[in-house]
């Protein structure tokens, strides 16, 4: 009813429309006029030939003529009758079947459906909207922002500048706005003075057009802009963004953490405040071949394991689960708790030979910076000689060409990151690497999530999302809060103890066989309890932070949104 009553406003409120009305009706009036006309002097004619019909009868012939139904059960016999039949023929058909659809459809249905579509692409936000997330762009990143806010239960609206676009998204489930980002008036429609955030996510110029536009209204409201370029970072906080995320910078960094196989020492994936997120080759290690409870990692070290990578397949952390030689473990602990680690497991498995990083473009490149960072050596191929850099760590070449990965070596590499932008060419990749070196260890990009799951069939050890990296890293800004992607689907999140288990211990919640969620802390006055005693009770007001997939996390989520602030 709410859709159809804004359909009806919009049609009444339109000044063409009312115009276009009024036409309709004017042609409505001179078409009556023509069948009583027509009706008058088919009596006439019909009593001149000695004829006599009611008047019914008149109107009835008039009708059937001019729509070329006539039936030839009433006929003229005179000349003059004929002619007269012809005319109204005639004017039927130019009348009725011609002016009449068209002057209908142009003067009522085309403004009708034109209703239809505004009401369904709102120009205009209701008074009073506030408190939401305002997006000007639609594309991986803020496709998977959306969802996440959908699945925190926040508020938001996508500008779209063209039609038919903000009907496609609207039949699909987005809400949308029509209008133009480059246009003050259209934030002032969408009371940008009270969102929450904006988030502009298309090129550096536009970006920057955005964040310039939107401070004539609101030097409050919070701005994230994303940024292809390391130039363009100043620009757009000189335009008025308060957050420049660099993608290309982001998703390296989270690639080159992925990078294992030097040794068998950890490698922090995240923090958490004083908790470290790490991962832990066991191949070669005493380690291969125990059961997590036969490891006594938990007992001897404090440290949690959390759960184990099996080529791509992420397993929980049950005690009867076997370490086989290819495993990753997902380690949660304290800094000295991972060296204590290190000094029992870190001998193992060491190697010299560089990383292999194929593709140079700004990701492979901010993966290389990070590798670096952390001396590690690498090398990158790519085919496009302008982003050659040096002879040393550069190789010019085809990645599906032996002879290319042969010389950067492949044979010798632990670890090869493929950065494309096309996941087309990943999956590819990813093959073939894979049936090179079946023991080496592969971390892929993937631009669109559903390829996530193709990546990891194809062999690759580890996927990281180009849209999920940026979702989290906006939605973190957003929440002021820390949301850990340790790899595409598995997070680390902080909430609320929900009321239903503080002052409860792990053991009594349940929560690991309830959502699929393992507590690693928590904290409570800026303290934080890494790892707590399962059968110690969690404190009141305090927040859990809890590892999990994200179908795990929705499931907390859902589980507890009744007690969860």
């Amino acid at each position: 009813m709410k859709f159809f009553t804004s359909q009806i406003s919009y049609f009444v409120s339109n000044r063409n429309t009312r115009t276009n009305i009024r036409r309709l009706i004017r042609f409505m009036l001179i078409l009556l006029g023509m069948i009583i006309v027509y009706g008058v002097l088919f009596h006439e004619i019909m009593e001149m030939e000695g004829q006599k019909h009611s008047w019914m009868t008149g109107f009835y012939w008039t009708l059937t003529t001019m729509t070329t139904l006539g039936f030839g059960d009433i006929t003229f016999t005179s000349d003059l009758g004929r002619a007269f039949s012809i005319l109204v023929l005639i004017s039927g058909v130019i009348s009725l079947l011609i002016m009449l659809p068209f002057t209908f459809i142009e003067f009522f249905y085309a403004p009708w459906m034109e209703a239809q579509h505004r009401a369904r692409a709102p120009r205009e936000l209701p008074k009073g909207t506030k408190d939401h997330v305002i997006i000007t762009s639609f594309d991986a990143v803020t496709k998977a922002l959306i969802e996440k806010l959908d699945q925190y239960g926040h508020e938001y609206v996508l500008l779209v500048d063209e039609l038919q676009q903000a009907l496609d998204l609207y039949d699909q489930g987005y809400r949308v706005m029509l209008g133009d980002a480059d246009n003050p008036e259209t934030y002032r429609k969408m009371n940008v003075q009270d969102a929450a955030l904006v988030v502009s996510g298309g090129t550096d110029m536009f970006n920057t057009n955005v964040a310039h536009t939107i401070r004539e209204f609101s030097d409050d409201v919070k701005i994230i802009s994303t940024a292809n370029s390391y130039d363009s970072i100043d620009i757009l906080k000189l335009a008025g963004s308060n957050h420049v995320l660099h993608m290309g910078n982001i998703l390296g960094r989270a690639l080159s953490r992925r990078t294992l196989g030097q040794d068998a020492r950890v490698h922090p994936v995240g923090r958490f405040g004083r908790l470290v997120i790490a991962e832990a080759t066991t191949y070669n290690t005493p380690l291969v071949g125990k059961t997590l409870r036969e490891s006594r990692l938990r007992e001897d070290l404090g440290i949690n394991v959390v759960g184990i990578w099996e080529r791509g397949n992420f397993v929980g952390s049950h005690p009867d689960v076997e370490i086989k030689s290819h495993s990753v473990l997902v380690l949660a602990g304290s800094v000295q708790q991972l060296r204590k680690y290190d000094e029992l497991f870190g001998i193992y498995s060491i190697s010299d030979e560089p990383v292999l990083i194929i593709g140079a473009g700004r990701v492979g490149r901010a993966a290389a910076y990070h590798l670096k960072r952390r001396d590690i050596k690498y090398k990158i191929v790519d085919k496009n000689p302008e982003r050659i850099r040096n002879s040393k760590n550069f190789i010019l070449g085809d990645a599906a060409d032996l002879e290319t990965l042969k010389k950067a070596g492949i044979d010798s590499a632990p670890s090869v990151i493929i950065t494309s932008h096309l996941d087309d060419v990943n999956i590819y990749l990813t093959i073939y690497c894979r049936s090179l070196r079946p023991n080496i260890h592969i971390i892929s990009r993937s631009t669109l999530e559903r390829n996530v799951n193709t990546l990891h069939r194809a062999g690759a050890d580890f996927v990281m999302s180009y849209a999920s990296m940026g979702a989290n890293a906006i939605f973190n800004i957003f929440e002021e809060n820390d949301i850990v992607m340790i790899a595409e689907g598995l997070n680390v999140f902080s909430l609320k103890t929900p009321s239903k288990i503080q002052g409860k211990s792990l053991i009594e919640c349940d929560i690991r066989n309830t959502t699929g969620c393992n507590v690693i802390a928590y904290q409570k006055d800026g303290k934080q309890v890494i790892n707590p005693d399962p059968k110690e009770p969690i404190p009141f007001g305090s927040e859990i932070i809890l590892i999990g997939q994200a179908d795990d996390e929705q499931r907390f989520i859902s589980h507890y949104k009744d007690q969860n602030d």
